[in-house]
């Protein structure tokens, strides 16, 4: 189902209120992330300058998006302890925090009575959603675009819920 998913970036300059994003995975293997994560793990070191070449695809797309009045959350669903790998996304949050995102960490335990959808996703204008399919070893396997009704309430009900139970990214401890 990937070769009719629009590119994402038109999908966030198309956006006109919403964007968010749930994450639920403990590790992820992306492999443009690698060396940065490996860099981490070593030596403790992370990106924070949003204007280096490692930020250069994200940040200027998100400070357009939030700039038109659009309102963009990430919420993290998190086994704990946390993994190394949740460590460094946590260490590099401040960046997209200072951007224009908002972020929100939702210990594991505290959702097992959330319905929740079985990826990762973003929910653009509560209208159209797009999935993002991992392999096991956390490397992109595919995507997959939907404006069924019935799946942009459930996963917009799920987002909302996992949102209001999230702790701010200031205020979860890793």
């Amino acid at each position: 189902m990937t070769q009719n998913v629009p590119d994402f970036s038109a999908l966030l300059k198309g956006a006109r209120r919403s964007a968010v994003h749930l994450e639920m995975r403990d590790v992820y293997g992306v492999a443009d992330e690698a060396a940065a994560f490996e860099a981490f793990k070593r030596v403790g070191s992370v990106d924070l300058d949003p204007e280096s070449e490692g930020w250069a695809g994200w940040v200027p797309l998100v400070r357009e998006t939030v700039g038109r009045g659009v309102a963009m959350r990430r919420a993290r669903i998190v086994s704990e302890p946390v993994t190394d790998y949740i460590r460094w996304e946590h260490a590099l949050t401040a960046v997209n925090i200072a951007a224009g995102e908002k972020v929100r960490w939702l210990p594991r335990r505290l959702a097992s009575d959330i319905p929740l959808p079985g990826n990762d996703l973003w929910l653009i204008d509560d209208r159209l959603v797009l999935f993002h399919w991992f392999t096991g070893d956390g490397d992109w396997a595919g995507h997959e675009y939907t404006e069924d009704p019935a799946v942009v309430t459930m996963v917009s009900h799920a987002f909302e819920t996992v949102w209001k139970r999230g702790i701010p990214h200031d205020r979860y401890p890793v």
